[in-house]
């Protein structure tokens, strides 16, 4: 069975400098795949190239086994891609649940756009924020927000970039078990974070990027005893 995301030999340069150098990686429906690595590692450009921001040197991006790399993030989108950034993209004066609203009417469900958001809204536990503003949410709220609204155009894989920063412990485990339900539910989540608790906690397969190579690849429990990713990352010597 083919992967729902495969990234195949990925390079992309700035100027002279490769950001990424021959990146692989796949990402199946059910699981949750973490992506970690230090700060400039190439994570969120990586990002960028799975979502059609940005084109590579080399390389492809295949999502349901269609080649779309030369497709652009609307046309991604229609195939079931959805993502969030790494720093906060809602919008500001709409209330939680029209932020919703508006990621529903733009995807596959637009007739049943309101009952859309609802669910969501019940499901992720928003209701006591629903008809507050999103700018007047606290980071860690409005990172949770991100995720729902992206759920709201009912996407098979879903790009989350560090959703956890701003959380506090009760809320990130929360978030854990949103993970695992969505996975369940025949997602292929792809999760970018720096919260190692969680990503060991709920990933099937980890990729460690370093210096825009992926230096390991992986279950957590091998992960962790990476010389390599210790050295690299973790806080090893």
């Amino acid at each position: 069975m083919k992967s729902q995301l495969e990234v195949e030999d990925i390079t992309v340069m700035f100027g002279g400098q490769r950001a990424l150098s021959g990146v692989s990686l796949k990402a199946e429906r059910g699981h949750v795949t973490g992506l970690i690595g230090p700060n400039g590692a190439g994570k969120s450009t990586l990002f960028d190239v799975i979502s059609g921001l940005r084109k590579p040197a080399t390389g492809k991006v295949f999502l349901g086994g269609l080649d779309v790399t030369r497709a652009g993030p609307s046309r991604r989108a229609k195939h079931g891609l959805a993502r969030t950034f790494q720093r906060l993209e809602l919008f500001g004066r709409l209330s939680v649940r029209d932020n919703l609203l508006v990621a529903a009417e733009l995807g596959s469900q637009r007739r049943k756009a309101g009952s859309v958001a609802d669910d969501i809204i019940d499901r992720l536990g928003l209701g006591l924020v629903a008809t507050t503003t999103a700018d007047s949410l606290s980071t860690g709220m409005g990172r949770l927000v991100e995720v729902a609204r992206a759920m709201a155009v009912n996407p098979t894989t879903l790009l989350l970039d560090e959703p956890a920063a701003g959380q506090d412990r009760e809320e990130t485990e929360r978030f854990s078990l949103i993970l695992r339900s969505l996975a369940e539910e025949g997602m292929a989540v792809l999760l970018v974070e720096h919260d190692m608790e969680l990503v060991m906690n709920v990933c099937d397969q980890v990729y460690v990027l370093d210096l825009g190579k992926i230096i390991s690849v992986g279950p957590p429990e091998l992960i962790r005893r990476d010389d390599a990713v210790l050295a690299a990352y973790l806080g090893g010597s």
